[in-house]
């Protein structure tokens, strides 16, 4: 399925697919899918803080987008559950490298657990100047 033309992104493909994932919550639903088709409401426990409101729309956009499948079942109560698509699973996999260079540059690391693990004094002071 090919995605729609951007504006303001025409020549550069990151901005393009930063336009895909511009949103606040869009990143946590692609790793939630990532895992399984979701419901609504799961969707909405597992992402902590989204609105009902702010929530259907990201995952109408990733839909539009071709990002998302909704399937919705002919039951009673009707059922509706979100999942990617073969593009939303690619669009991950392009995703995974950004992940791991934010674990590894921007959070906290492990705390030391033991008397080897403790840095030195030397150690200490560079690590503040970096």
């Amino acid at each position: 399925m090919a995605m729609t033309r951007r504006p303001g992104a025409d020549h550069c493909g990151i901005a393009a697919a930063m336009s895909v994932i511009d949103g606040k919550w869009k990143v946590s639903l692609l790793w939630e899918l990532e895992q399984r088709p979701r419901r609504f409401g799961e969707l909405r426990r597992l992402v902590p803080g989204v609105s009902e409101k702010v929530l259907s729309a990201q995952l109408r956009e990733l839909e539009t987008d071709g990002i998302v499948h909704r399937e919705v079942y002919d039951e009673v109560p009707p059922r509706v559950e979100y999942s990617l698509t073969p593009l939303g699973r690619e669009l991950n996999e392009a995703l995974a490298p950004l992940g791991a260079w934010g674990g590894r540059h921007l959070l906290p690391a492990p705390a030391p657990t033991g008397p080897a693990d403790q840095p030195t004094a030397a150690y200490e002071s560079t690590e503040r100047l970096v």
